[in-house]
């Protein structure tokens, strides 16, 4: 069983890639550290994509995720970086990554994401009465 840190991203087949649906993902205990002072960031990061033909498998997340633990990095840097990775692993039709920092110096930072497919729509959300 693996137990350290890795960069490696896992993926399975999507069960449904005829469907549009959303899968969220709650990732409550981000954390790095800051650049200029090595002190500890920490963020939740919520993942939120529409799959394709592939879904990121979750235990190769939570290591992935893990991995950002000793490294420097501003906010947007990194909140990009794992966009730009995840969208290079599963290839989604959508995905956002919203990162909401806890406070640092008094400043509060949310930093959101997002990558489309060029030929992906939107589907109109159906409203029932």
């Amino acid at each position: 069983m693996q137990n350290q840190p890795d960069k490696s991203l896992e993926t399975f087949e999507n069960p449904q890639p005829g469907r549009d649906y959303t899968i969220r993902i709650r990732v409550p205990e981000f954390t790095c550290l800051c650049p200029k002072t090595g002190q500890p960031d920490f963020a939740e990061m919520t993942i939120e994509y529409v799959a394709d033909r592939l879904c990121v498998e979750l235990k190769s997340l939570k290591m992935y995720i893990w991995s950002y633990r000793d490294e420097g990095a501003f906010h947007e840097a990194v909140t990009n970086r794992i966009l730009d990775d995840l969208v290079a692993a599963v290839q989604p039709r959508f995905m956002r990554i919203t990162a909401d920092f806890n406070v640092r110096g008094g400043i509060y930072t949310t930093v959101a994401a997002e990558h489309r497919q060029e030929d992906w729509q939107i589907p109109v959300p159906v409203r029932l009465p």
